[in-house]
């Protein structure tokens, strides 16, 4: 065929999707509408994990699976927009990382709101005014993220869904590498990317700011400036990228949550997140983390807290493999129950790693 007739074929193909389109957002808003009445969360992450495993396997190429998946993240975000106007709060401000996991999650159909800190965000879903939130809470190179543990002590919110995004540092300046003088970086950027300013930027004079994208707005202002900061950054504030991947380990990535009111049904393959307190006395952490070997349930992470209420009590918070609905993983959290003072489910969500 020649280049008219394809075309000509790639029109008849767009008429098909947009009147396919419509046709599947036109369902998504009658199944709104049936939540609505029963009292269910809009969001399903369980659904949207079960469609992206979907396609996936029924993509016969050429398009990459990561593509389809893309373009699949909005179409689901379109149709979550028609089933209802939906708040996305996050860790702000715009052009963060945090701000680009939740496009990567909720696509760019939906409202968001950059909050300052990770409390503003807890506190915005509680009190109803986001639908959902969006928080950091480890990166593979920096460890845990504290604030967004501690928050779950007194908070009532659920993990209803993860995040793990691959963290890509820029160096972004609108003067070449060699006249840069000054780089504006956040602190947990400087420490990913250490090892790389010693060897590439030594003579620079680093200057920490509050967020990655306020190193982008400062630099962006200044002659002989530089930033490191994300390629969302570098887009909103005009920064022409002169690095990637500067960060010192190639696998760096930062796993985020999303906070919100219900966890979501079993998917098949889940993870649960709890938090739990011991009474102080020999052999009692082992008591209470011997279930997970009875059941054989992997426990992928654990982390201690000081309870902040009395002194050398400790909250530990856990990781492990399945939903809390899993009859094993339910045998578990009872079990564990019985060694503890306090035991609390954060939220059983898809495990999307």
């Amino acid at each position: 065929m020649s280049i008219v007739e394809h075309r000509k074929a790639i029109d008849r193909i767009d008429r098909q999707l947009v009147r396919l389109l419509n046709e599947r957002a036109r369902l998504a808003q009658e199944i709104g509408a049936l939540k609505r009445r029963q009292g269910e969360e809009i969001y399903a992450p369980h659904r949207e994990s079960a469609v992206l495993r979907r396609i996936s396997r029924l993509n016969r190429g050429p398009l990459p699976d990561e593509n389809l998946r893309a373009i699949y993240r909005e179409i689901m975000s379109s149709a979550l927009a028609v089933e209802k106007p939906m708040t996305i709060a996050y860790l702000g401000p715009e052009a963060t990382f945090t701000h680009q996991a939740a496009l990567q999650r909720f696509g760019t159909s939906l409202h968001y709101v950059p909050l300052k800190t990770i409390a503003d965000v807890f506190n915005e879903v509680a009190r109803r005014r986001a639908d959902f939130g969006v928080v950091p809470v480890e990166n593979s190179t920096e460890g845990v993220v504290t604030h967004t543990l501690d928050m779950f002590m007194d908070s009532d919110l659920k993990i209803v869904a993860q995040i793990v995004m691959p963290i890509s540092q820029c160096l972004m300046s609108k003067a070449p590498r060699s006249r840069i003088r000054r780089l504006y970086i956040h602190p947990q950027s400087l420490a990913q990317c250490r090892e790389w300013l010693r060897k590439n930027l030594p003579e620079v004079e680093l200057i920490e700011t509050s967020s990655n994208a306020r190193s982008a707005e400062l630099a962006a202002r200044e002659k002989n400036a530089a930033a490191i900061a994300g390629l969302l950054a570098a887009e909103k504030y005009g920064l022409p990228v002169l690095e990637h991947n500067v960060q010192d380990n190639a696998d760096n990535a930062t796993r985020f949550l999303v906070l919100g009111r219900q966890c979501p049904p079993p998917s098949g393959r889940d993870r649960t997140s709890l938090m739990f307190c011991i009474a102080d006395r020999p052999g009692a952490l082992h008591g209470a983390i011997a279930p997970f070997r009875k059941y054989r349930i992997n426990m992928t992470k654990i982390e201690s807290r000081p309870s902040k209420k009395k002194a050398w009590q400790y909250y530990f918070f856990v990781d492990c493999d399945g939903h809390a609905a899993d009859p094993k993983v339910a045998r578990a959290l009872e079990e564990l129950g019985r060694h503890c003072m306090f035991v609390k489910v954060l939220g059983s969500y898809p495990n999307t790693e």
